[in-house]
């Protein structure tokens, strides 16, 4: 009895799965890029308690796009006037502009003799006497900004992906990492379509759109194969927007997706050779954003997060890929570039 108890038993838990639609469509490899902006949120998280490096804090301060109220969209203005009033409003999008500290302004002055006020200053008062009584120092000229983060703009991938468009699902419960469920074969797509619409949502910065856009283009830049050529110049302007962001993050992420790009397929270096004037300028803004920390650890170089280095890496890369005409074109737009091929 205990035999056929333990046989039937055997039978009936040990039997093999049958195969799910993921499995006999096409899973996606783990892609180590996507999972690492996981873990890096989830440890800012924990060492940010404050929430100051969250999606919610980039979201109050315009810096990230805003969701809608519900999944039939936003509510109506005249029933909801207070829904997004604690979003801050950037300056020129319906705000006031900053004021350039050369412009005349009341109220910014020196003190005068006897303490009185004159309240006819602007930042050229200290040069201009008032029967020869200092004016006190003139403020410092402000900051260009050119390395601040810009706002991200609404990518078309999340678009796309709210209204079921996209042949894609996330599939939960996948060993080493988190992995994309594909509703039809990769190899059949439409790149012209979806390509570009994956590379455009690359850029975002909130869950679940993050993961699955860059899990995405990892996967059709692996099974792509010849068709990934003639798309080339549908992906500059998405790449230029992400890189427009001026972000760390989004930036890191964007480059990691330039080297596969280029690893992906034959003469696809060269075909963006064309492309350098829109990639490069920023990348030219941040290439020595290096950290000098001495004999201390940077752990950004083992997730490969550091700026400065895979600006250097990428560019390497850039001028084997590219063709004879990749190093002068690199050198006309980052002049501090020396040649990794060149001796």
């Amino acid at each position: 009895f205990l035999l056929e108890l333990s046989r039937a038993a055997t039978e009936r838990f040990c039997r093999p799965r049958p195969p799910s639609m993921a499995a006999s469509v096409g899973q996606s490899k783990p892609s180590r890029a996507a999972a690492t902006l996981m873990l890096d949120d989830a440890l800012a998280k924990i060492i940010h308690r404050d929430g100051s490096k969250g999606i919610k804090n980039a979201k109050l301060h315009g810096m990230a796009p805003l969701g809608a109220h519900s999944c039939m969209g936003d509510f109506p203005a005249d029933l909801a006037p207070d829904a997004w009033k604690h979003v801050k409003v950037k300056p020129g999008k319906g705000g006031t502009l900053q004021r350039s500290a050369s412009s005349p302004a009341l109220g910014v002055s020196g003190t005068g003799l006897g303490g009185s006020n004159y309240g006819t200053g602007t930042m050229h008062a200290a040069f201009v006497g008032l029967g020869g009584v200092p004016r006190g120092l003139a403020p410092p000229p402000p900051k260009a900004g050119a390395s601040a983060p810009r706002p991200n703009p609404p990518s078309q991938f999340r678009v796309f992906y709210d209204r079921g468009d996209l042949p894609i699902a996330i599939m939960h419960g996948a060993v080493g990492g988190g992995r994309i469920a594909w509703k039809v074969d990769i190899e059949k797509l439409d790149f012209h379509h979806y390509l570009p619409i994956f590379f455009d949502g690359a850029r975002e910065q909130e869950e679940p759109y993050r993961f699955l856009a860059v899990q995405g283009v990892y996967d059709m830049l692996e099974k792509g194969g010849p068709k990934i050529l003639p798309v080339v110049p549908q992906l500059i302007i998405p790449l230029k927007t992400a890189l427009n962001t001026r972000n760390p993050v989004v930036i890191c992420t964007i480059l990691k997706i330039i080297q596969s790009l280029v690893k992906s397929g034959d003469m696809i270096g060269e075909a963006l050779v064309p492309y350098y004037r829109q990639l490069l300028p920023v990348l030219n803004i941040f290439k020595n954003n290096n950290l000098n920390i001495g004999d201390k650890i940077d752990y950004n170089q083992r997730k490969n997060m550091n700026l400065g280095g895979i600006i250097a890496e990428t560019l390497e890369m850039l001028e084997i890929t590219g063709g004879e005409d990749a190093f002068i074109n690199i050198k006309y737009m980052i002049p501090t570039y020396e040649s990794a091929v060149l001796a």
